[in-house]
């Protein structure tokens, strides 16, 4: 199982003389959805390679990343089966040595400590990529002291923590990270060139949201925001993407739609492939996320296109979305203060074409794919100089 996945190879690998020439990165993942931190990690493969970095894979949870990725690079399957499974770190650790990876990356709490016992074997430097606050990533209080303790165990071995956005680099200096380990490089996604021109809805508004649905992301709050508006007789629908993490989850989502009476207005589509489709059909993109959050992607991928954003204020919000000149913003959990919104665009008392134009070019001057991948790369560049040094 710990051979490369034969799906072609990369478009920027070469000759294997000429991928030797340049540093080799590993990334460790999870692999079982492709959601923010997976597309982070798939941009990341198909853009640092044009800047002078190839990169590889390695999957320890080998699910949907596999399948729904769309870079080429090398790719190991190595299930890891428990946090303690060192039959797979030593098939990792072969797989580095044999492919003269130089640089270990970690995305995760799992995929860190795996890095972290790589590196005792091996000796190379160690990379940590901060997406979320671990310590209140989700509403399993044990599961997220669990990985809190993971974390802070394996940190011990990271050379630099990469954090998606101030708010993480605020979250580990609050740990106790020191400074200077710590540099905040924002998310970022394509740029999309051409994107079509598009006009305000007259009459009906479909409010639109993409996530893993679970509970911290407020899918509840977004459905009473929709009966609010509803009530308000406003002619509002909702365009609802994305997989939901659990059956018992799908199924207390759908009683509560059934009880607000609102089965004919939403459209669940589960998980799609074609995301950028989706958000052309909306009208407003809406996070209504309760916590846990670093720099969503979807906000940005949402902003790329011209999607207006409504955003809860959680982590990262801020650092993409202007309140009142790229989007619009409101208290998480607070359903109310999102029907207000929506209704703020709707009476145009924001211009909703502005919003779409400014989140447009702030997309593509602080938040694209390039920019994430020269931020990685410098930091790439300032390990590999410390360790020949």
């Amino acid at each position: 199982m710990n051979q490369p996945i034969a799906l072609g190879k990369s478009k920027h690998a070469g000759s294997a003389s000429s991928r030797q020439a340049i540093p080799r990165v590993l990334h460790l993942i999870n692999g079982e959805h492709f959601s923010g931190a997976e597309r982070v990690q798939d941009l990341l493969g198909m853009t640092l390679p044009d800047i002078g970095y190839d990169v590889g894979f390695a999957c320890l949870k080998p699910r949907l990343f596999p399948e729904k990725r769309q870079s080429e690079n090398e790719l190991f399957e190595t299930p890891m089966r428990s946090k303690l499974d060192f039959k797979t770190i030593r098939k990792i650790s072969h797989e580095a040595r044999q492919g003269r990876f130089e640089i270990l990356h970690a995305h995760t709490p799992r995929t860190l400590m795996a890095g972290s016992l790589i590196k005792r074997k091996l000796g190379l430097p160690l990379i940590y990529h901060v997406h979320s606050p671990v310590g209140h990533d989700s509403t399993r209080s044990f599961a997220n002291r669990i990985n809190r303790f993971v974390e802070s165990w394996s940190a011990r071995q990271v050379d630099h923590f990469i954090c998606v956005s101030d708010s993480i680099r605020d979250y580990m200096l609050s740990i106790g990270h020191p400074a200077e380990k710590l540099t905040t490089v924002p998310n970022g996604v394509s740029v999309v060139n051409g994107t079509p021109e598009r006009v305000a809805p007259s009459q009906v508004w479909t409010l639109g949201t993409t996530a893993l649905f679970r509970p911290r992301k407020g899918t509840e709050v977004l459905l009473q925001a929709l009966a609010i508006l509803r009530e308000r007789q406003y002619d509002v629908r909702l365009l609802a993407v994305g997989p939901f993490e659990t059956p018992d989850y799908e199924s207390k989502i759908q009683k509560l739609v059934s009880e607000l009476g609102l089965a004919d207005a939403i459209e669940w589509t589960g998980f799609v492939s074609d995301v950028a489709q989706q958000f052309q059909r909306m009208d407003a993109f809406v996070l209504p996320s309760l916590f846990g959050e670093g720099l969503p992607m979807v906000i940005l991928e949402a902003m790329a296109l011209g999607t207006p954003v409504i955003s809860a204020e959680v982590e990262g919000v801020n650092q993409a979305i202007r309140g009142g000149t790229d989007g619009l913003i409101f208290r998480p959990g607070d359903a109310n203060a999102l029907a207000d919104c929506v209704v703020d665009l709707i009476e145009k008392r924001y211009d909703w074409q502005a919003l779409r134009q400014s989140a447009l070019d702030r997309q593509r001057t602080q938040f694209s794919d390039v920019s994430m991948a020269h931020g990685v790369a410098e930091v790439y560049q300032n390990l590999l100089s410390e360790q020949r040094a």
